[in-house]
């Protein structure tokens, strides 16, 4: 029988770099009360050194608070965010960095997000020292990593202590964790009015070293447009799509390795196929009833196929619909990007009759909307 690092591909050892590095005490305590302390025996060495972390992160983020605290509270929000959205593995990361090549754009980074409370004051010490535990490569599809890469904001409310699904990355055994979250719907409205605050807070210091528009990208906001209009109605919506025969087992191997990799708990892994294909339709019924809100002129559509293919047309394409400015301006950046995307292999997936069955059964009204073709089981 393969062990469990064979099945999930997980070579992480108790030391590495984990999000949970950048909790502070209180947020950290915080999560592991709610969910009883129920940390594996492997994993205790990694919540030792996560605490430890904890207390050099209180002791920053005070200091941060006190040198900053009212200049970010000052901080304007001139213009309204553009989001990137559309479910896990659908091609969300290669859209936003090709967004946030343009200078007049800015955006959440990896580190920003690891230490949300404080990397305005670290930044510049921390990410140096800490280099050599940063892996090279992402877990689940081997992209570059970098802590001056776009990063997914939800990394960043979940590692302040604002309740975020994304804890079950840490507890994959106590499921489900904040489902209200996912899109805000069912959020009472003080809690609603608390997430909005810290989400606001988050984005101001990250516009607060060079107030641009900000770029942002989480799966979980293709859910949340309507909460999100009601902070920034002029927002723009970048939507990106992908062959669900190819999302699914992706998705699938991103929360194995995120879990095992991650995880406070050796992950059991159990009805996630069934999670992933329930969750997918929740996203697209939520997202379909509410896209209609956004204004005109602030949402444009892409697949990723035709992404990968052109992605100088397809740029253009979207700059020009969503009035972004000046095409010409971050050309050659994007020329530079794709020249680069000619290097990288996607992963590929083999799914089985059943499996095959399932995605086009389960997922039907997506097939139909985005144009995908259903396979039929061998």
């Amino acid at each position: 029988m393969a062990s469990h690092a064979e099945q999930t591909g997980s070579k992480a050892r108790f030391w590495n770099l984990r999000v949970w590095h950048g909790m502070t005490m209180g947020a950290w305590f915080s999560m592991l009360a709610r969910n009883r302390f129920a940390i594996s025996p492997s994993r205790v060495p990694m919540a030792v050194v996560i605490s430890l972390a904890s207390v050099a992160n209180s002791l920053l983020a005070l200091v941060q608070r006190l040198l900053l605290g009212r200049r970010i509270a000052r901080t304007p929000l001139d213009e309204s965010p553009i989001f990137v959205i559309g479910h896990w593995r659908s091609g969300t990361t290669l859209l936003h960095e090709l967004l946030t090549l343009d200078e007049r754009h800015t955006y959440p980074d990896t580190y920003a997000c690891l230490a949300p409370r404080h990397f305005l004051i670290s930044r510049y010490v921390f990410p140096w020292c800490l280099r050599i535990l940063l892996p090279k490569r992402r877990p689940m599809d081997n992209l570059a990593v970098g802590w001056d890469r776009p990063q997914e904001d939800e990394w960043a409310l979940a590692t302040m202590g604002v309740p975020s699904p994304y804890v079950a990355i840490a507890f994959p055994n106590r499921l489900p964790q904040y489902p209200e979250y996912a899109d805000l719907a069912g959020v009472p409205a003080g809690d609603l009015d608390r997430w909005r605050r810290a989400f606001v807070w988050f984005l101001k210091c990250v516009s607060f070293p060079s107030p641009k528009r900000i770029v942002l990208k989480s799966p979980l906001h293709t859910c949340r447009i309507e909460a999100l209009l009601k902070v920034f109605p002029e927002a723009r919506f970048m939507h990106i799509v992908r062959d669900p025969y190819t999302v699914y087992p992706s998705t699938i191997r991103l929360w194995k390795r995120m879990s095992a990799d991650q995880g406070l708990q050796v992950p059991a892994l159990e009805e996630l196929e069934e999670s992933v294909l329930a969750t997918f339709n929740r996203m697209y019924e939520t997202f379909e009833s509410t896209r209609h809100k956004i204004k005109p002129g602030r949402f444009c559509e892409v697949r990723y196929e035709d992404l990968v293919d052109d992605p100088i047309g397809q740029m253009q394409r979207i700059y020009q619909a969503l009035e972004l400015g000046d095409f010409d301006k971050v050309l050659p950046a994007i020329q530079r990007y794709a020249a680069g995307m000619s290097e990288f292999t996607t992963n590929r997936y083999q799914l089985s009759p059943p499996e095959r069955d399932a995605v086009a059964r389960r997922w039907g009204a997506f097939f139909d909307r985005y144009g995908y073709a259903r396979k039929a089981a061998a």
